[in-house]
């Protein structure tokens, strides 16, 4: 007689083969942290990317309990979505309206960052249908050179004020090249370009530092800053102890522990050849899961304190450990392993990896089962 499976058959956190745990209370302890660093003026939260990669629909509410009333997006999609879960927030779209979509964020009460001449002058014909001035940001391009106001498209809106006829501006804003980097002049080439080029504008509120530019001190903080990798863990200055909370926890699920020995090899490619005894465990995560490749030989993880190389190439859906200096009554079919955490931070894998935390955070993938705690 076959039966069939109920709910209580399956318990998603037992049996998956690697569970994410995402600290809530860690993000708020971050945006916290960045906001009392600030000399003035209020602190956002960045959760584009599905909040990097955490969800935002869990991080936005939590850091909206705390205090956080200002989110920036990228796109006008993550805006919408992310307008279901916080009705009264202010929401911000860094991308600015593509063609044929501004009815679309005047509707959903999102404030675009306006990037050029065009979106301003397209967000600009709506507003003389709509029945109050639409809140904007003008965005000032002091050095990325992707989007933002070249310096003449500003002198001719300075020329030109009726172009910002029936909008209410509520930021002029500018974006950071290496704040991560305290001692790059850069930064202070960019701030002088930034006080520059606002001043040719109509008044408005001032925004330019990201999370790592709020820690270049009180010159860069004005009315509004707009951390975000930091929030989730990532260090905000380059070579400098990280002072910001861990958010992620990655453990994954050993599938098998074999003992071998010289000459063998193991994995794809054969890339990693054995000099000895060697106990080698099997670990249910790959780069189908966002663990990267590029971490093949090159990552490491912890079992009981005590860390595991990553030996032979990350695949699919598996890695293989060194486990011959871990605890053997750790390791068994079943037990987890640390992948990231506070013994192997998004920061460690970056610098393993060759990429950034942002990277790091962003590829976690959707076969993780996730584990929301605080908040």
């Amino acid at each position: 007689m076959v039966t069939e499976p109920s709910d209580t058959d399956y318990d998603p956190e037992a049996h998956a083969g690697a569970v994410l745990t995402i600290d809530l209370d860690a993000v708020v302890a971050n945006w916290r942290l960045v906001a009392g660093k600030l000399a003035r003026g209020a602190c956002a939260a960045v959760v584009k990317a599905d909040g990097y990669g955490l969800g935002a629909d869990k991080v936005a509410p939590a850091l909206a309990a705390a205090g956080c009333r200002h989110f920036f997006v990228a796109s006008l999609e993550e805006g919408v979505a992310l307008r279901r879960v916080l009705p009264e927030a202010a929401l911000y779209v860094l991308h600015g309206p593509m063609p044929g979509s501004d009815t679309v964020f005047a509707a959903h009460r999102l404030v675009p960052v306006l990037n050029d001449l065009g979106q301003i002058e397209a967000w600009q014909r709506l507003a003389a249908t709509w029945p109050e001035p639409l809140p904007t940001v003008i965005h000032l391009d002091t050095g990325m050179s992707r989007l933002g106001l070249s310096p003449g498209e500003v002198d001719r809106l300075a020329a030109e004020p009726e172009r910002l006829a029936g909008l209410s501006l509520a930021y002029v804003m500018s974006h950071l090249v290496s704040a991560e980097e305290q001692d790059n002049p850069l930064n202070r080439q960019q701030l002088g370009l930034f006080n520059d080029l606002r001043a040719r504008l109509p008044a408005a509120d001032a925004s330019l530092a990201n999370g790592s530019g709020v820690f270049l001190g009180p010159d860069f903080h004005f009315d509004l800053a707009r951390p975000g990798a930091v929030l989730y863990g990532v260090a905000p200055v380059a070579g400098a102890p990280n002072p910001m909370r861990q958010v992620v926890r990655l453990q994954g699920r050993i599938i098998q522990v074999r003992d071998v020995d010289s000459p063998q090899t193991v994995g794809y490619g054969a890339s990693h050849s054995f000099t000895g005894p060697t106990t080698v465990a099997t670990v249910a995560l790959g780069y189908a899961d966002g663990y990267l490749r590029h971490l093949s030989n090159r990552g490491s993880c912890f079992v009981d304190g005590v860390r595991v190389p990553v030996i032979g190439r990350v695949s699919m859906d598996l890695i293989t450990l060194d486990v011959t200096k871990a605890p053997a009554d750790r390791l068994f079919p079943g037990a987890l392993v640390e992948v990231l955490g506070d013994s192997y931070t998004v920061d460690d894998a970056a610098a393993d990896a060759d990429t950034i935390g942002y990277e790091i955070l962003t590829s976690l993938g959707p076969r993780y089962h996730r584990r929301y705690v605080g908040g």
